[in-house]
């Protein structure tokens, strides 16, 4: 069995682009599902990731495995702390009920909660506070999202704009987005919205700006996200296999920008009242 200085996770998310492109698939496919497949055989592991039992062998070989038995034994133990609050959500979610012949709305509504349990863990409650504390100490928040999460993006800057001047929206017009980044300083962060299909645009970008020095925030569904290995706090929420949702995106989103205005409250408060007022004065909100 290998000796792993680092976690089993950490070193696949460190190997697997090196790796050709059936055993990335497979790396892929357990960093998605590692909670759930400490107790699987060989065969079974092999066609959930659709490829071969000697991908499967050939992959753990260059883990430092040399049977699958170790490597099972290891992604297990390492599952295992989250293991017993993923089971007792599961057993939650599965509760037999007459979901199928519910109302739309009722069974998108209950999804939606189901997925904001399961997204909320010690690890985002830990990465939030982290990302706080980033933003806190930037000179500037940048922020990039591509597709429906472009939404995202602007959704936050909305949000934020009303009383932190600190914030760049980088969605708009990708083409020069790496024009955009090549002028951030050191001393900025950029906060990037990746999710299933993770588009190349935004992976080259987060990329630059990793080689350029600049810290990054992720929000993104799975730790195998390429690039999670360039963030320096990633923020994971729980996707849902039965419908499209941005529930817990917006969620989180809600909660960046509350936390933020608390740590600069007086300040914010200030900026918020003078913009009621202005825009009382302006007519562009109405007065009873």
């Amino acid at each position: 069995m290998s000796s792993h200085n680092q976690s089993l996770i950490t070193e696949i998310i460190n190997i697997k682009d090196s790796l050709p492109k059936k055993q990335r698939q497979l790396c892929d496919y357990i960093l998605k599902s590692y909670q759930s497949i400490g107790l699987t055989t060989v065969k079974e592991l092999a066609d959930n990731a659709k490829v071969g039992v000697s991908t499967v062998m050939r992959t753990i070989n260059a883990l430092g495995y040399g049977n699958f038995n170790d490597f099972r034994k290891d992604i297990f133990n390492e599952s295992l702390p989250a293991e017993s609050k993923w089971t007792l959500k599961k057993s939650f979610s599965e509760i037999p009920n007459k979901e199928e012949s519910a109302p739309t709305i009722l069974q998108v509504w209950n999804e939606s909660m189901n997925i904001l349990d399961k997204s909320l863990d010690s690890e985002l409650i830990e990465n939030f506070e982290s990302v706080i504390d980033v933003i806190s100490h930037s000179s500037q928040l940048s922020i990039l999202g591509s597709r429906p999460y472009k939404a995202m993006a602007l959704y936050l800057e909305q949000l934020l704009g009303e009383f932190y001047s600190k914030i760049r929206q980088l969605s708009h017009d990708t083409e020069v987005l790496f024009d955009k980044i090549l002028q951030l300083e050191k001393d900025e962060v950029l906060l990037v919205f990746a999710f299933e299909p993770y588009t190349n645009r935004i992976i080259q970008a987060a990329m630059l700006a990793h080689q350029m020095g600049i810290k990054i925030i992720l929000i993104t569904d799975h730790i195998s996200c390429p690039i999670f290995r360039y963030s320096s706090v990633t923020l994971k929420v729980e996707v849902s296999e039965k419908q499209f949702s941005v529930v817990p995106i917006i969620t989180l989103i809600e909660s960046l920008v509350i936390e933020l205005g608390k740590r600069s409250s007086e300040e914010s408060i200030k900026k918020l009242k003078k913009l009621e007022r202005t825009l009382l004065e302006n007519n562009v909100t109405y007065s009873y």
